[in-house]
């Protein structure tokens, strides 16, 4: 699994592949990015990126100061070492490219991969969440009788927000089958990266929760306004 400060280093990277910008910015975008269920800290961004700056991945601009009050804001920019680090990292295909967190990292930035990483990437993820219900509707039956009603109700919720996610990504990937890369050159087979197609929307930030198992007991009516609450599961 991918620890938290390699996913922000992949995401800091991949921001400033974008241009220079200080840490409030960087840090403004990154919680965009990781969804409101997981907030950065400075005291978690400045550690990565004094490390990212040892490295050699990023370096530091000239302070500039917008006013006499207010402080220099330092403003950060991706070396050529850190844009090939970016690079890799985004070819990387494996199991941590589909763990909860890192998975929403490297979809905001598909446009940097080829279609054939982002298919590798999709089909993986889809895979470990198939997996996920798979584990959980072979628990259904030994726990039904050891819930209550509202218990109930939340884990359906978590069992219905995993299958939302699993269509989407089937819409993901049939997408990307069945639209050519911009720019293929026929006679060459080229396979160079492309805007993502167009598909139903789905805010998959708000479906990555622990899922518990489901039960059918009955539910008061009141309970579906309560029972939502996302968690990743690694």
């Amino acid at each position: 699994m991918a620890r938290r400060g390699e996913t922000i280093e992949l995401a800091v990277l991949g921001l400033l592949h974008e241009g220079p910008m200080h840490g409030y910015e960087l840090r403004k975008r990154l919680n965009l990015m990781l969804g409101w269920g997981r907030v950065l800290s400075y005291g978690s961004l400045y550690p990565t990126l004094k490390k990212m700056l040892r490295a050699g991945l990023i370096e530091e601009l000239a302070p500039s100061r917008t006013t006499v009050s207010r402080r220099p804001r330092i403003t950060y920019q991706v070396t050529p070492a850190g844009n090939q680090e970016f690079h890799d990292l985004m070819m990387e295909v494996g199991p941590t490219a589909w763990e909860d967190d890192n998975f929403d990292i490297r979809f905001t930035f598909f446009s940097s991969t080829d279609m054939e990483i982002r298919l590798r990437v999709l089909e993986g993820r889809r895979t470990r969440l198939q997996e996920r219900l798979e584990r959980v509707q072979s628990q259904l039956s030994m726990t039904q009788k050891e819930v209550d009603s509202y218990a109930a109700e939340l884990q359906r919720h978590g069992v219905e927000s995993v299958e939302r996610e699993v269509k989407w990504l089937s819409d993901l990937i049939n997408a990307e089958r069945a639209v050519p890369p911009s720019g293929t050159d026929p006679a060459l087979g080229s396979t160079a990266p492309h805007d993502p197609p167009h598909v139903p929307q789905h805010d998959h930030q708000h479906d990555q929760q622990h899922v518990p198992p489901a039960a059918s007991s009955e539910v008061p009516a009141t309970t579906a306004r309560q029972a939502g609450s996302p968690a990743g599961e690694s």
